[in-house]
């Protein structure tokens, strides 16, 4: 297992790197924005990976609900994965956020406005802030509460993917489809970006699963170890 995850994440790294050559020695300067642009590379699919994982949180902690009365082990597991993708998912929706500002800043000539697809965005940060919070310091019920929160925050990810769809926004239409559709040289670093985001992602979670699993096996071991005494 040390050697696969030690592989993923050296292949991880190179595809990222990988990525930063095409997105800023292959890839076409766009002729609106100039250089600014590459962010893009970056930015897409930082945020596809960031409304991808909230379905594998949610769907662990639905199944965690579904199992935990009758295979508490298998529960465990469940909830320990909920738990690493929910704090790899802070992470990405941060990032979201941040490369959204440095590029909204020199094109809009503002860091942030309150339009559709930013609004529902935050929103989905600051639900699995709450997720982690709670987790952190609520009562033994915090790992059913975080569950329950994860499904609002499943909620939230169509509205986010589907609000510059719905409404008129700040945030431009959508590129990768429609009229909007990116230009075929674009697509390499494109995708190059997202496999390597997606699996650096994937890495990071496999890398909290297994803490998390060993912290909870070190709390039953500690648990009754008390009990003996």
């Amino acid at each position: 297992m040390k050697r696969a995850f030690w592989m993923f994440c050296g292949l991880s790294l190179a595809l990222l790197l990988f990525g930063f050559y095409e997105a800023v020695f292959v890839a076409p300067v766009e002729a609106t924005m100039g250089p600014i642009y590459r962010i893009f590379y970056w930015h897409v699919p930082i945020n596809i990976a960031a409304e991808i994982f909230p379905y594998v949180n949610m769907l662990a902690s639905i199944a965690f609900l579904a199992t935990r009365a009758t295979r508490p082990a298998f529960a465990a597991k469940l909830d320990a994965l909920a738990l690493a993708t929910a704090e790899v998912t802070v992470l990405y929706v941060s990032v979201g956020l941040i490369t959204g500002m440095l590029w909204g800043r020199p094109v809009w000539g503002i860091w942030w406005t309150w339009d559709a697809r930013l609004t529902s965005f935050l929103m989905l940060f600051l639900l699995y802030v709450s997720y982690l919070i709670v987790r952190r310091f609520s009562s033994t019920q915090s790992p059913v509460i975080a569950a329950v929160i994860s499904i609002f925050a499943g909620i939230d990810v169509p509205i986010v993917f589907m609000s510059i769809r719905w409404w008129r926004t700040q945030h431009p239409s959508p590129v990768l489809t429609g009229d909007g559709s990116l230009d075929r040289s674009m697509w390499p670093a494109l995708l190059w970006n997202f496999a390597a985001w997606l699996l650096w992602g994937c890495t990071l979670i496999w890398a909290r699963y297994v803490l998390v699993t060993r912290e909870q096996e070190a709390a039953e071991n500690a648990a009754l170890h008390a009990l003996e005494a």
